[in-house]
């Protein structure tokens, strides 16, 4: 696949089939993330792959973060409050789940470095994921369980848990929906 189809036909997938990654394509996708750029080459990420009882216990985590999700009913509708609730305690059913944490940052540069650092690999991952035909979606969660995520994904004291990518046999097939194009300005 060309790079630029892989943009355009990457999107969030929110449901997956049951069938189980393979070791190599788990593989791939690592391989696609390590040869993301970083800010001094510091390559700050760490994958933390969750399959079988942690994965499922990466759903009971994040069906905590629905919580407060009520607060959200006034803009996501009641349709969209409980597809919310349902995909935050399944996870769509993705196969795997795969943490991605960077080192806690003593500075605010140190801070913006890595989290630019982190996001380049993840898009790698991502668009490698759509080149071989697999679906995916990143997802952020809710401040109060992190700490429940770290201890899951047995993160090592000194970093912290910045996003979860959910990566499996895609059971749906959304449009990609409509990119803005007013988001550049261009200066002679």
């Amino acid at each position: 696949m060309e790079t630029m189809d892989a943009i355009r036909r990457r999107h969030s997938v929110r449901l997956f089939g049951p069938a189980p990654l393979l070791d190599e394509q788990i593989e791939r996708l690592i391989e696609a993330a390590a040869a993301a750029p970083s800010a001094c080459n510091s390559q700050p990420w760490r994958f933390h792959v969750a399959t079988g009882m942690v994965r499922d216990r990466v759903n009971e985590i994040m069906a905590l973060s629905t919580v407060h999700l009520s607060e959200y009913v006034e803009i996501l509708g009641p349709e969209g409050f409980e597809h919310a609730q349902e995909f935050y305690a399944n996870l769509g059913h993705a196969p795997i789940v795969i943490a991605c944490s960077l080192p806690s940052a003593n500075t605010e540069l140190d801070r913006i470095n890595g989290y630019v650092s982190v996001v380049a690999a993840i898009e790698n991952m991502l668009l490698a994921a759509t080149d071989m035909g697999l679906g995916s979606c990143n997802v952020t969660f809710s401040f109060w369980v992190r700490d429940q995520l770290r201890e899951t994904f047995e993160v090592p004291d000194g970093r912290e848990v910045v996003s979860l990518i959910l990566i499996g046999h895609p059971a749906e097939t959304p449009a990609a929906p409509r990119h803005r194009q007013d988001i550049a300005t261009i200066l002679e």
